[in-house]
């Protein structure tokens, strides 16, 4: 199937400006039922953050069998994008976090450095977007936005989380069905990026933005956390707070050139795609661990090199409540329907308990 999908050749401002629409296509459904954060949806598929610059990146691939799309990390100003290149394909192995660096590839075969720099339109612009899209949105089907802070000049973290929870107040107001805070991003070397690494830093954050969002479903959206009792401290410090974790938000590396030299002046960037998965699945299954020990509600998504059926049911079967692509439908749009229809094709037993 020839669909559009984003063009890494080009500018970030190219792709969120490019004309591309829902396509008409047959969307068979998943054996369900199934929820979101208590959220009746079709199915557990969605978008991570990321892929979805805008209000028609959303409705794209709502149309292509993802039922809750993550509109792209917006800010409480502008931010323009990093240089090119933003996605270089690169080769490795499965991925531990860490390995010092990974190789350039000449071709993409499914993991690719990731360098946006979290870069967001006026607040102005994506809150009408974000408003816009909810409303086109089937039934069945969610909209979440992620949000992130800003880091000024000699701010405080209280100066920080009430950026954060004035972006997820705007993004409630303008329809979001939840808010996902973005307390990963490994592009970002400031305390706005590494809030994950931090559990009372994030507390601190994620109870401003619980006061500004009521009882809307927050999620956060955290890295990779190698061992049980750092999940355990942040689990802890978070949990009367939020709904759900997002994981893993990429693998942090610097990237090699052939010729031995680093792209990005040697800084690291996150690694995104099949090489993240057997980490992202043992994050899950360690996770989800320490909530059923504790007896906590909190919630799991799967995000990690999800790129075929066999993949997204590892995820749910290791604890995750819904599993969200992103690396695969960039590359191939229709890794949604395709996913739905080996589902029908070979049920599995239903959704876990």
């Amino acid at each position: 199937m020839d669909l559009p999908r984003y063009d890494p050749s080009r500018t970030y401002e190219w792709n969120y400006g490019r004309a591309i629409a829902p396509p008409d296509v047959e969307i068979g459904p998943v054996p369900g039922p199934w929820s979101f954060l208590g959220l009746p949806v079709d199915s557990p598929l969605g978008i991570a953050a990321g892929p979805l610059l805008n209000g028609a990146w959303c409705l794209y691939y709502a149309a292509l069998g993802f039922d809750v799309v993550t509109y792209k990390t917006v800010r409480g100003r502008a931010r323009p994008c990093y240089d090119l290149p933003n996605l270089v394909p690169v080769t490795c192995g499965m991925l531990r976090g860490d390995e010092p660096w990974v190789a350039v590839s000449a071709e993409m075969r499914g993991t690719w450095a990731v360098s946006f720099g979290m870069p967001s339109r006026s607040p102005e612009e994506w809150r009408r977007d974000v408003e816009w899209t909810r409303s086109r949105l089937r039934p069945g089907q969610r909209l979440s936005v992620s949000v992130v802070g800003t880091l000024a000049q000699d701010w405080t973290l209280d100066d920080l989380a009430s950026d954060y929870a004035m972006c997820a107040r705007w993004a409630k107001e303008s329809g979001a069905d939840c808010v996902e805070a973005n307390f990963s991003c490994p592009n970002v070397a400031t305390r706005d990026g590494q809030l994950y690494q931090h559990p009372a830093d994030a507390a601190v954050v994620a109870a401003s933005i619980r006061e500004a969002i009521g009882r809307t479903p927050l999620v956060l959206k955290i890295g990779y956390l190698p061992d049980a009792d750092i999940a355990e401290a942040f689990l802890d410090a978070v949990e009367p707070f939020v709904n759900g974790l997002a994981m893993t938000n990429s693998i942090a590396t610097a990237v090699r050139a052939e010729d031995g030299s680093y792209l990005y002046g040697g800084q690291r960037r996150g690694i995104c795609g099949a090489a993240t998965f057997d980490v992202s699945m043992e994050q899950t299954r360690r996770m989800r661990a320490v909530i059923d020990r504790r007896r906590s509600s909190v919630q799991l998504i799967g995000v990690g090199g999800a790129d075929s059926l066999d993949r997204v049911l590892a995820y749910l079967d290791g604890g995750a409540s819904a599993v969200h692509l992103a690396t695969a439908p960039m590359v191939r749009p229709d890794m949604g329907i395709r996913i739905r229809s080996a589902w029908r094709r070979s049920p599995p037993n239903g959704p876990p308990s």
